[in-house]
Order: C-alpha cells, then sequence, then structure tokens
C-alpha cells in the first residue's frame, strides 16, 4: 500500500484538494467547514489525489464527491457504506472516505452502517450530525430531539433519537470520535487520526444546518457557552474543561460526575485520564453518552483500539487459498475431471476424458 506523507512535505495544499465545481451548499451551511477540514487533513497526511476515494449516498453532504479533486462516487440513498467496502475490497490501496448524513446513515441506510463497524472495514466513515433531512426540505431524522418541530412532526417528534456513539459502541466499533463544526482544527486533527487508524473510523461532525434546524448545536458551539459545555479529550491527559478549566470529570462508583477543581478537597489527581486506547469500551460508552445540561459533551477521539481488519483479513484468507489450490485457473477448474468434447457439425461427443 502508498505510503503517506509526512506534515513537513505536503504533497499538495489544502484548497488543491479542490476541484473546479461551484460548491452548491447553503452559504452559512457547517458543510464547508467539514471540506476545509477535510482538505487540510489530506495535505497534512500527504495524501495522493489518486489514492483517495470518496463516497457518498443521498443528501446535502453526498454532494462531497463533486467538489474533490480525487476519485469519488455518488451513490443511492442509504448504500455509500456497502459501496464503500466494495470499492475497499477491490483496490485496497485506495484510502476510502464515506461522506454521509444522519439521516441517510442512520435510517434507510442503517443496516449497511452497523455491519461496516461490526466487520471493521478499513475506510473512514465521516457522519453529518445535523438532526434534520435537510435535502428534502425539513423532515425529523434519527436523532432528531425528542419533541422537535419539524415538518413532518408539526406537534412535536414522540421518538427518542439515536446516539450516534452509543450506536457505533454497541456494533462494535473500534474508532469513534465527535467533533462540532465549529472547529476546523480540531476536525482536521481528528480526521488524520482517523485515517492513520487502521480499521473502520467513524467520526460523527455536529453540524448546523442553517435553513432547517439553524443553532440546533448553539448551546455547544456558541462563544459563550462552549467552554463549560465541551470536554475536548485528549489520550493521556486528566478530562478537564470549563472557561477557567477548573471543571472535570471523575469515576464515582460506576457513574460519571463533574467536579470543580479546589472545591471539597478536588484536585488534579481525582479526575479520569483519557484512554481512548482501552479494550474495555465501558468507559467510552460513559463518555459517548453524556448530555447536556448534566455534562460536557465529549469531543474529539473517544475510542481508537486495534483489532481484525475485515478487508486485510479477507485478502490474506483468499491469497491463502488460492495457494493451497490445485488450479492456477478458472479455465483450470472448468476443464479438470471428466470432460467431453462437441465436435462441429454433430450434437454427440467425441468422447469423455
Amino acid at each position: 500500500m502508498s505510503t503517506i506523507g509526512t506534515p513537513a512535505q505536503p504533497l499538495f495544499k489544502p484548497k488543491e484538494y479542490a476541484s473546479s465545481q461551484e460548491v452548491k451548499w447553503c452559504p452559512g451551511c457547517g458543510d464547508y467547514a467539514v471540506m476545509n477540514a477535510v482538505q487540510r487533513a489530506f495535505s497534512e497526511l500527504g495524501l495522493k489525489k489518486e489514492e483517495v476515494a470518496i463516497i457518498s449516498g443521498i443528501g446535502c453532504s453526498s454532494r462531497f464527491p463533486y467538489y474533490m479533486d480525487t476519485y469519488g462516487f455518488h451513490t443511492i440513498h442509504g448504500r455509500p457504506a456497502a459501496v464503500a467496502t466494495g470499492v475497499k475490497l477491490a483496490n485496497r490501496d485506495l484510502r476510502v472516505w464515506v461522506m454521509a448524513g444522519d439521516g441517510d446513515s442512520l435510517a434507510i441506510g442503517g443496516n449497511h452502517f452497523i455491519h461496516a463497524v461490526r466487520r471493521n472495514v478499513d475506510m473512514n466513515f465521516i457522519l453529518f450530525n445535523n438532526q434534520i433531512y435537510g435535502l428534502t426540505k425539513g423532515q425529523y431524522s434519527p436523532t432528531t430531539e425528542r419533541g422537535t418541530v419539524t415538518k413532518s412532526s408539526p406537534f412535536g417528534t414522540v421518538e427518542n433519537p439515536f446516539s450516534v456513539g452509543e450506536l457505533v459502541l454497541g456494533a462494535q466499533g473500534r474508532f469513534f470520535a465527535r467533533v462540532p463544526d465549529t472547529d476546523v482544527k480540531l476536525m482536521a486533527k481528528v480526521m488524520v487520526e482517523a485515517e492513520k487508524h487502521q480499521g473502520l473510523s467513524v467520526v460523527e461532525v455536529l453540524q448546523n444546518c442553517v435553513i432547517f434546524n439553524d443553532e440546533v448545536f448553539d448551546a455547544i458551539t456558541s462563544k459563550e457557552t462552549r467552554a463549560d459545555n465541551q470536554l475536548i479529550l485528549e489520550h493521556g491527559k486528566p478530562m478537564r474543561f470549563g472557561a477557567n478549566n477548573d471543571k472535570g470529570i471523575r469515576l464515582r462508583g460506576l457513574e460519571l460526575e463533574v467536579v470543580t477543581l479546589g472545591q471539597n478537597g478536588i484536585t488534579e489527581t481525582d479526575l479520569l485520564v483519557h484512554d481512548a486506547t482501552c479494550a474495555s469500551n465501558v468507559l467510552h460508552h460513559l463518555l459517548a453518552q453524556m448530555r447536556l445540561p448534566d455534562f460536557p459533551i465529549a469531543m474529539g477521539v473517544i475510542r481508537s483500539t486495534a483489532g481484525p481488519v475485515f478487508d486485510a483479513d479477507l485478502a490474506a484468507q483468499m491469497k491463502a487459498e488460492q495457494e493451497r489450490s490445485k488450479y492456477a485457473s478458472l479455465d483450470a477448474l472448468f476443464l479438470s475431471g471428466n470432460t467431453f468434447t462437441i465436435q462441429p457439425g454433430t450434437d454427440k461427443p467425441d468422447g469423455i476424458t
């Protein structure tokens, strides 16, 4: 497989990964920030354009392949994970990136999504979560919060939403990260880590839809509240947050608890130290399910653990069977055993060999 370049020697500047196509997202859409972050990540990784394949389904975010000067495939609704799996199996040298929305991934595409996670295919899945169907004009999606008034729920939804992180971990996911679309630097950093990870990397982007669900994440991302409402995780570092960096997360029994340093004798040594690589996903589950107003929202890489990679194992299995087989080709198989030849001008076999 091809090697990844170094940040000191990028093959292309971020904007050089952009295609010549006019970008047709709504002004102010969070998708612009995601594309900016992806381009930065590609540049930092030193990726060649011809070694990248971007696969999308249907939705606003699924226009992504048109706007990138790489290989791409705009597929059908709910099927990008399945198509991307096929692309990866056909050419393991390709660096496969899936771009899909919350409806595309978790409703019609839910089955394909969880099985791609379970199989641990070596590709990156960027899940744009704006908690709405934007392209079809504002119906509620599988991640829309209960009670939300939308075009398809005029009196408020009466469904509980999916938690993307909990779904990924429940499907035996090995890599899960969450980022806001307001922090391009963090997004790019996480996407670099996603590409370096061997196996399926799921990155949930909390993405704002300015038309049909504007400011849905405002409590998390606004300048006034983000310091107190976001916990930026860093592997090996204590879980601290807050406008004065004086709040933290500790484990009390089997539950997480928000504490304030300096109160009741609490010091940094009482805080949980983030371990993204822990084989057990129990703490990762707790981090993924933290909700406002009781907890900040965990951002960054929540889980990153090694495990069997589907496409690598399948390729190894095929190679082993080919080496063990007594047939060198399909023709050799077809011509093996008892065969006969039909002579021209007759419908009788010449004989059995």
